[in-house]
């Protein structure tokens, strides 16, 4: 899901389709790039992933995003530099690991172009997005301190690093990522 989405309270609900697989992402960062060439990878290989192309005007974003993280068997988180600066994508991100604990959806962190000590410790562009959503939501202090503890516990979690630095392309990194997909999408469909 793009995060550059802000809170809308529309008067309708969407009607989402089922997706095997949930993005949640910085829609300023990788929208156009990174996002869009796994979004379509997985496509090929058969496995529908959510985007907010499907939101339409009227819907009630909040509701909808939350429906479709629900239907989605997959959470594929993309941090990136600014992840952390949108309140929209830490929301999603809380609601995901909730989604997990108690009904162990499968959540696959992609750490891109940012280290993934920097999500856990909250350190660079981390320290200073939260830093300034403190000073935004002075008296929401417990949301703060969840969106903490969900960056931490998710940068905790095993996961996918791309750096450029590490001369391999973007295509080889979103091909690694979806044949990781497939198997988990896979193994998946084997247990029920």
């Amino acid at each position: 899901m793009p995060c550059n989405v802000e809170f809308n309270d529309f008067s309708h609900t969407a009607m989402i389709s089922d997706s095997d697989v949930f993005i949640s992402f910085r829609g300023e960062d990788k929208r156009y790039a990174f996002t869009d060439h796994l979004h379509a990878a997985l496509l090929e290989k058969k496995i529908e992933a959510y985007m907010d192309y499907r939101l339409k005007k009227g819907d009630d974003i909040v509701r909808s995003l939350k429906e479709a993280i629900k239907k989605s068997k997959i959470a594929v988180i993309i941090f990136s530099k600014r992840y952390a600066s949108s309140k929209w994508c830490l929301e999603e991100l809380v609601h995901v690991l909730e989604r997990k604990k108690s009904y162990g959806q499968i959540v696959i962190p992609i750490f891109y172009g940012i280290d993934p000590s920097h999500v856990r410790k909250q350190q660079g562009t981390y320290a200073l997005a939260l830093d300034e959503l403190e000073k935004r939501f002075k008296g929401s202090t417990d949301e703060v301190v969840n969106w903490r503890d969900a960056l931490k516990e998710a940068a905790d979690m095993a996961g996918f690093h791309y750096s450029s630095e590490t001369g391999r392309t973007e295509a080889d990194f979103v091909e690694e990522v979806v044949q990781y997909v497939v198997t988990k999408f896979v193994g998946f469909l084997e247990e029920q």
